[in-house]
């Protein structure tokens, strides 16, 4: 008796394991690669996505479906891409990308780390910023929909602080006051040390 339980629960993850993989293959992650790199690492305008908060994923492909992220490049190209992505597909996407392995960008100012780690675990009291780790943790890994930061590239973590400061994706509380209140010298800092995070 105990062997044919023994089989059937084993025959019950070996089906649930290929049914995760089926639904993974199904999952039309090449539309995502094309541009986010064929392991998900992200480029300098294709953030990695690889290890993201799966929380924070799909709420972004919704939030490019509703056309709440408007800087320019979402419109361009996310806008487009996420028509048709719905919950269930978005939490799919979510799921595959976060539990690829991510690995940092390493590709800002070495010389601009420690006045960025200062910022980021401090933030700016004369411009009421608060310290980043509140919200995203002491290696800015993030938390549900708090993405991870930690190891994004320089350049588009720049990019993000300086849509916020133009009035792009204004939805994003309280980055865009956050972006507003840094100076371009405390930006470069602030993304030089995330990038190297691990």
């Amino acid at each position: 008796m105990r062997l044919k339980t023994t089989g059937i629960a084993l025959l019950a993850i070996l089906i649930c394991a290929a049914a995760t993989s089926q639904a993974q293959e199904n999952l039309p992650v090449r539309n995502c690669t094309w541009c986010h790199g064929s392991a998900a690492q992200g480029f300098s305008t294709a953030p990695r996505i690889a290890g993201q908060q799966p929380r924070y994923i799909v709420e972004q492909l919704l939030a490019f479906k509703d056309h709440i992220r408007d800087n320019p490049a979402s419109k361009q190209y996310m806008w487009g891409a996420t028509a048709r992505v719905g919950p269930e597909l978005a939490s799919g996407f979510a799921a595959y990308f976060a539990a690829l392995p991510a690995e940092p960008a390493d590709d800002g100012n070495s010389a601009l780390v420690e006045a960025g780690k200062v910022l980021y675990e401090q933030g700016v009291a004369d411009a009421n910023v608060a310290a980043c780790i509140v919200c995203h943790g002491p290696n800015a890994q993030g938390f549900e929909a708090i993405p991870r930061l930690g190891g994004l590239s320089y350049g588009y973590l720049k990019s993000r602080l300086a849509q916020w400061s133009e009035g792009f994706h204004a939805a994003a509380f309280p980055m865009p006051q956050v972006a507003t209140s840094l100076s371009p010298e405390e930006a470069d800092a602030l993304a030089s040390y995330l990038s190297f995070l691990r």
